[in-house]
Parts: C-alpha cells; structure tokens; sequence
C-alpha cells in the first residue's frame, strides 16, 4: 500500500481455498501487482498489490473481498452510485457497504484477516451515521446483497439480478 514499507514476506503462501474459489467464481477481472488496491468502475476491473505486500495471507483476502464488494456496485449488476468522491456523504457510504460485504463475506469464507490502514474511512463512517439513523441499516442490506450476489447470482458472465436496483436505496438513506 502507498506509504507503508513494504513487510517481510511470509514464508509460505497458503491460500483459504473457500476465499480463492468465491473470488475465482464471481467473474470479476482481477489484477495483481502495484502497490494500490481499488476497484475501477470505469474499466470495471479490482487492482490489488501484489500479495506478498501484506503481512499475511488472510489480510491480502479482507481487502480482495472488500474491493469485490466494490465490483458489484456496477451498473451492470446492483447498479450503485459508484461516481462519489473522496469525502462525501455517499462515498462513505459506500465504503461502509464495502466493509460490511467484505465482512460478511470474510464470514462466509473463513477469512479472519483485516483490512490494512481503512482508519481514514471511519471519520467518514460516523459523521453518515450520525446525521442519518437509518444509514447502517441501509448500508448493511446493500451490504448483503452485495455478499448475496458474489457468492450466489452470477452464474453467467453479464448476468444481473432482476429487481436488484442499490443506486436508489442508498440515495434514499
């Protein structure tokens, strides 16, 4: 991650199978390698640093699983407003969506890693989550169709759930 020294590399890499077959599975483009992790909805792919940047394996999945929580925000699947800036109300609500997939899936899949360096995400958090009571509702059922879509609704390549529309349930919150 930028800024941070890279840490010693673990001995051995020892992947979660259950983590590898969900990610492998949700059709998402996937590149490894660079220092960033973020997802791009413009060329609707997840860049991740490459794995040995992590200080353990299960870290390298909170944060793949995380930026696939992103992935699923595209128009083409459950369509969230995925356009807001660094900063605003509804970048940071998305982010908690990001979190709270991530979570979810994290528990479905055994990874009991954490992200690394989200502290500057958690003033944002809970500056949404003051001004508006319903907002980690909202943000936890997004959430939870978003872990619902990667590990259950993409059986084909292009496919998206019918009547699955988060873009208006989160302008709402």
């Amino acid at each position: 991650v930028e800024g941070i020294p890279r840490p010693e590399p673990f001995a051995v890499w020892d992947p979660l199978a259950r983590a590898d077959e969900v990610i492998r599975n949700s059709g998402a483009s996937i590149v490894e390698g660079g220092t960033r992790a973020f997802y791009n909805p413009v060329k609707d792919d997840i860049r991740l640093p490459d794995r040995v940047r992590f200080s353990c394996p299960e870290n390298f999945y909170a944060v793949a699983l995380h930026e696939l929580t992103h992935w699923t925000g595209h128009k083409s699947r459950l369509a969230r407003d995925l356009a807001n800036r660094f900063g605003t109300e509804a970048y940071a609500m998305e982010e908690l969506v990001a979190e709270l997939g991530a979570a979810f899936l994290s528990a479905e899949t055994g990874v009991k890693g954490k992200l690394e360096h989200h502290a500057s995400y958690v003033e944002s958090w809970l500056r949404v989550l003051k001004g508006d009571k319903k907002a980690i509702v909202t943000a936890a059922s997004a959430a939870s169709k978003a872990a619902h879509f990667v590990l259950h609704g993409r059986s084909s390549p292009g496919r998206r759930s019918e009547g699955v529309n988060d873009a208006q349930d989160l302008k709402a919150a």
